[in-house]
């Protein structure tokens, strides 16, 4: 407001919000050259596109329809866990895998559904967490921890990743990073946006890990279908050997984020199982979030992976031939393995940032995020959607080249 000498001065406001919600909300260079392109009518190559409902493939949208259409949904039947019915589908989709064993088979008792894999996490820091604990989480990864666990006021101790033919966890630096407060290990299987899978051998050692420490572990498994260069190896869903949190949801499986279900699969010892399984329901009871027409139709929504999957693996893998035909002229770029998920990682020359150098190509049409949104080390990795319709596709990675060859950037 202005003073009588018409001078600006700044209203003195009362601290009224919680220091947890504190988030510095200014707006890098990278987003306000975007926004201004977009607000410019500038017309953009999106290479970062991670929404399958926008990129061009079929749905069988009677079916889908058709699922939300049961009558049974008129009747309001509230249980903390979710339908008997929905977990069963849920539990039937794990017990269908080809890496489930006779021996350890999932039960509906041992799924919670909820209506996003982020509502599964606030449970599971409510779950484990006193405010100031910490969970491990993986480096590069996807920068919505951050955020989810302000929220719950949990604080995230990150480990590595590092890279030698291909991703690995560093299981050293990982135990380096435990301490008094440490409550859960946090792995993503694959991993966004590297596209490793959790290997066998990494999974039984942080299974060990976590037993002998007295922590949990929780695992990110909404991209496991996806497998692109490598096969999944494992799933946490099937870890008995310690307090374990599987979640995944039809937002990836079945390429239908809108549809607002995921749920979380609990397994570990008996007696640590049953006492997480009891305390979650008295979280999940308390907001009773999930939609009833949704649980009603998640078999016919779970069957839509049958229809979609084929494509976006089709999409993913003529993607990745083609920015590996680029590869072939370009000596001093690398595209690093991508295992399994939706998403690629070049190793480029560092001669500049990865934001400028993201802002520079976005000048040029294309839009590409840089490394440091997902928290890699160093400079020089651009991180790239599979997904895009390939035309799309095709020109984007020709401009990305034609850019990265250039004498500035050899």
């Amino acid at each position: 407001m202005e003073n009588a000498r018409g001078q600006t001065r700044l209203l003195q406001l009362k601290p009224m919000f919680a220091r947890r919600t504190g988030w510095n909300q200014r707006e890098n260079a990278y987003a306000a050259a975007l926004r201004t392109a977009r607000q410019n009518g500038v017309k953009l190559l999106d290479l970062t596109v991670s929404n399958p409902t926008e990129c061009g493939f079929e749905f069988d949208s009677a079916a889908i329809a058709s699922a939300l259409a049961h009558s049974e949904s008129l009747h309001y039947e509230p249980h903390p866990s979710g339908l008997l019915q929905a977990r069963k589908s849920v539990a039937g989709y794990y017990n269908s895998r080809p890496m489930a064993a006779s021996e350890r088979v999932i039960s509906p008792e041992q799924i919670l559904l909820t209506t996003s894999t982020s509502e599964a996490y606030s449970f599971l820091f409510r779950l484990l967490c006193d405010p100031g604990d910490n969970v491990l989480v993986p480096l590069p990864s996807y920068p919505l921890f951050e955020f989810l666990a302000d929220i719950q006021d949990v604080q995230l101790q990150p480990y590595p990743l590092f890279y030698d033919h291909g991703w690995h966890i560093d299981l050293g630096r990982l135990r380096e990073r435990i301490g008094s407060t440490t409550r859960a290990i946090l792995v993503v299987n694959p991993n966004n946006p590297t596209g490793s899978f959790v290997h066998g051998a990494e999974l039984d050692a942080l299974v060990q890990i976590c037993s002998d420490r007295d922590i949990a572990l929780i695992a990110d498994e909404v991209f496991l279908d996806y497998q692109i260069e490598a096969p999944a190896e494992a799933s946490a869903a099937f870890c008995c050997g310690c307090l374990s949190f599987a979640l995944s949801g039809l937002s990836k499986i079945s390429c239908l984020p809108q549809m607002k279900l995921a749920w979380l699969v609990v397994n570990g010892p008996a007696a640590l199982r049953q006492a997480a399984l009891s305390r979650l329901e008295i979280i999940a009871d308390t907001y009773l979030s999930v939609s009833g027409p949704i649980q009603h139709g998640v078999l016919e929504l779970l069957d839509q992976r049958r229809t979609i999957q084929p494509q976006l693996l089709s999409r993913i893998r003529t993607n990745l031939g083609k920015l590996d035909d680029e590869l072939k002229g370009a000596p001093s770029i690398q595209r690093l393995r991508v295992e399994g998920g939706w998403y690629a990682v070049l190793r480029v020359p560092a001669v500049q940032t990865d934001e400028g150098l993201c802002i520079e190509l976005m000048n040029r049409g294309v839009v590409v995020h840089p490394g440091h949104f997902y928290d890699f080390s160093t400079e020089g990795h651009l991180v790239l959607s599979l997904i895009a319709p390939s035309d799309v596709f095709q020109d984007g990675i020709k401009t990305v080249f034609e850019v990265l060859s250039s004498p500035s950037h050899r």
